[in-house]
């Protein structure tokens, strides 16, 4: 049986590892006689992988099957780049090596390798471990814009006053303090940096604060939001990740904020899963804007406009969809629109394509290519309209259709939204 044998080889695999697991850890060591006067020892059917900080346990469970390769978006256009070759490094104690080695800044972190690993494996967290060691290294990234967002994050870190709401003064209401604190994340600092693009992911930022408004909701934006610390996190800046969030847990717990939304997967996937390792458990809600108004929405009875015959597509976001699971609410989203036909594209929900950058780092040949095979997989589907979730899947993306010769424009779901309500 081989891996271009897809899911069977992979049932076949996690049947096989499973089995491994409940011979204990060390299956091949010598097992002492059974003395039948004392029964004998439950095999460790307990075993949990370490998803934070990967032990040599878990790189022990790495079974050689070539799973993260094959599925690697990296690997498929640099076949040098390999996450099976790197974790080996791991396990026979190379750390010096890996640590010097460029390879550590190639990876997306876009967890389709974790999403296929028979065994469980998280490389892009062992990949974010070794990271910070290669920083303490002197290896350190290149990063595209000039490192113009690293910066900003970087000043967001220190005493700074910021105006971060101005933008919303025109479109609509908001208040300092209340249940709902809308998140807004970095899209003020987008929209200076991508105005190239013709881009404007502020328009992101008002149509989200219009349709709260049309629920009846107020929410909180505050001028002492900083970045969430995403980028920081994911590669391996450890110190200025959690400078940021004690920053953003202050101003929000400021706010008496019960719930925060979220229209960015990432800021939304780090408070969810990785705040909680600097602050401890979050005292509110996290939910992601396309959650929360699948579930609110309709019970508002929004009326739609009469525009009919709409074939659109969705990028899944990698942060929303493997690391966060939401894969129907967004969907659910685009489909509410009367007249809209929604056509998938081959690698859709878990199987998704990264859109080709990461954490602003290394935006490279390698990356073009990826997007401009999502481009063409996009259109493909005949659909003219591709909705997307996420701020930089909408800024790659469009960045990359200034390349390609395609019939096809890039919106994200609240601008959909709002452009069909009546």
């Amino acid at each position: 049986m081989s891996s271009a044998e897809g899911a069977v080889f992979a049932a076949e695999v996690a049947s096989f590892v499973k089995e491994l697991k409940e011979m204990g850890a060390n299956p091949l060591k010598a097992l002492p006689a059974l003395d039948e006067e004392k029964p004998a020892e439950a095999a460790n059917t307990d075993l949990k992988i370490d998803a934070v900080a990967p032990s040599e346990l878990q790189l022990e469970h790495c079974i050689e099957c070539s799973a993260c390769v094959g599925s690697c978006p990296v690997s498929a256009e640099r076949p040098g780049f390999s996450p099976k070759q790197m974790l080996k490094r791991g396990m026979l104690g190379l750390g010096d090596e890996l640590t010097k080695s460029p390879e550590l800044w190639s990876c997306l972190s876009c967890g389709r390798c974790l999403s296929r690993c028979p065994a469980g494996i998280d490389f892009p967290q062992f990949n974010r471990v070794q990271r910070q060691q290669a920083i303490a290294a002197g290896n350190l990234c290149e990063p595209s814009h000039h490192g113009m967002l690293q910066a900003v994050a970087d000043l967001q870190t220190k005493a700074v006053k910021q105006n971060r709401t101005e933008w919303a003064k025109d479109a609509g209401e908001f208040q300092q303090t209340g249940d709902y604190f809308y998140f807004v994340g970095c899209l003020p600092h987008f929209e200076v940096t991508f105005r190239y693009l013709e881009l404007s992911p502020l328009k992101t930022a008002r149509n989200i604060l219009n349709l709260l408004n049309r629920m009846g909701i107020t929410p909180v934006i505050s001028d002492a939001e900083c970045c969430c610390g995403h980028d920081a996190y994911w590669s391996g800046n450890q110190k200025r990740f959690e400078a940021l969030a004690q920053k953003n847990m202050q101003t929000i717990l400021k706010s008496g904020a019960k719930t925060v939304l979220f229209g960015c997967p990432e800021g939304y996937i780090t408070f969810k899963k990785c705040y909680p390792e600097v602050v401890g458990k979050l005292p509110f809600e996290v939910m992601h804007m396309t959650e929360f108004l699948a579930q609110k929405l309709p019970e508002t009875n929004p009326v739609w406009s009469d525009k009919k015959n709409q074939v659109v597509t969705y990028q899944d976001p990698c942060r929303l969809g493997r690391f966060a699971g939401q894969y129907e609410a967004p969907r659910k989203l685009v489909e509410m629109v009367p007249g809209t036909k929604l056509v998938e594209m081959e690698r859709n929900r878990e199987n998704g394509l990264c859109c080709g950058t990461s954490a602003w780092m290394s935006c490279s040949a390698c990356s073009k290519a990826m997007q401009l095979k999502r481009l063409a997989e996009a259109a493909q589907t005949g659909a003219k309209t591709l909705i997307t979730a996420c701020p930089k899947c909408e800024i790659h993306l469009a960045c990359a259709l200034n390349d390609a010769k395609l019939n096809l424009n890039i919106i994200d779901v609240y601008s959909y939204l709002i452009e069909n309500l009546a």
